[in-house]
């Protein structure tokens, strides 16, 4: 069986790493574009620029004199988000949700002194989280308000929407949602949940936990299926417009939901993962054959949107036992 399996993969379209950075990445991806896409302060400014809706930007660290300034600079703001401009994964986020006396309040539960939150940003800044352990910025944000159609799925924290964008043209899409493993954090290397969403309608079907399929929330035990995106066309629409200004044919754009603001656009990936094939229970290859073979994209973002809904979108695979 395992002489068949390459073949059987290939049938099911599934897109392997090397094939992805091959004729993907290294295809479509110009290595020159990569420094700006990884420097999240960078590709937030830009997005600005172009009218994109991001979490709205309260102050940088840059320099360890800086670090000591921090509290104060944040005094107005009860809740708030610091991450590095170079982190990778999700490494180095620190989600503060509230104040308890001196303390911070993260979004665990756990308390923080201000001390430990300087000592985390000082990390920050030495390079701890970012790609290839380079000195870094500390970006400090809003922190976004989760939409309450996602409580009973998600366990303390914020899910996002990954859409893999291909020549301008959404090709897959999955929510991650945080668990109690995962720490609060949408990363599914971390133990976050990832769930397939149907290109065409927006709605949920089964989810991938690390190695399972799963149809149920390992913490909250609700029904991980069935769940349909608010604002579906609009996300797709973000994600189109955002592969215009970042210059990269083959993106992955993360986006969340905020109750009161909408879609937001949080970062950009320039390599992301296959993850998406598992959670959609279907494989890349198909859809961007499709794309790739089109000699004339459709011009505008709405235009590229109504493509893949009307002829990438597919039915939700079959449900997981569990």
């Amino acid at each position: 069986t395992m002489i068949a399996l390459p073949g059987k993969l290939r049938r099911l379209g599934i897109l392997g790493i090397n094939q992805r950075n091959a004729d993907y990445i290294m295809r479509y991806n110009p290595r020159s574009r990569f420094p700006l896409v990884d420097d999240k302060l960078y590709t937030k400014k830009l997005a600005d620029q172009y009218g994109i809706a991001v979490p709205e930007l309260y102050t940088v660290i840059e320099i360890e004199h800086d670090v000591r300034q921090l509290c104060e600079r944040v005094a107005e703001h009860r809740q708030f988000v610091v991450k590095p401009a170079q982190g990778s994964g999700g490494n180095g986020v620190l989600v503060i949700t509230g104040h308890i006396g001196k303390n911070y309040v993260k979004s665990s539960g756990s308390l923080m002194s201000r001390e430990m939150l300087e000592r985390h940003t000082s990390n920050i800044l030495s390079g701890m989280y970012s790609l290839g352990g380079v000195p870094d910025k500390a970006i400090v944000e809003y922190m976004v308000q989760f939409d309450p159609l996602f409580e009973h799925i998600s366990f303390q924290g914020v899910p996002d929407i990954r859409v893999i964008v291909f020549r301008g043209i959404p090709v897959a899409a999955m929510v991650r949602l945080p668990t109690r493993a995962s720490d609060g954090k949408a990363n599914l290397h971390q133990g976050a949940v990832g769930v397939g969403i149907d290109l065409t309608s927006g709605v949920t079907h089964h989810g991938v936990w690390g190695e399972e399929l799963i149809n149920f929330h390992p913490d909250t035990g609700a029904l991980i299926a069935g769940t349909e995106m608010p604002h579906w066309p609009r996300i797709l629409e973000l994600a189109a417009r955002c592969s215009d200004f970042i210059g990269l044919g083959y993106i992955g754009v993360d986006i969340v939901l905020d109750k009161h603001l909408g879609p937001l656009v949080l970062e950009f990936n320039a390599r992301p993962g296959l993850n998406v094939q598992l959670a959609t229970g279907c494989g890349l290859l198909h859809n961007l054959h499709k794309v790739e073979a089109l000699s004339e994209l459709p011009e505008t973002p709405e235009q590229r949107v109504e493509y893949a809904r009307n002829e990438l979108g597919h039915a939700p695979a079959a449900p997981a036992e569990s």
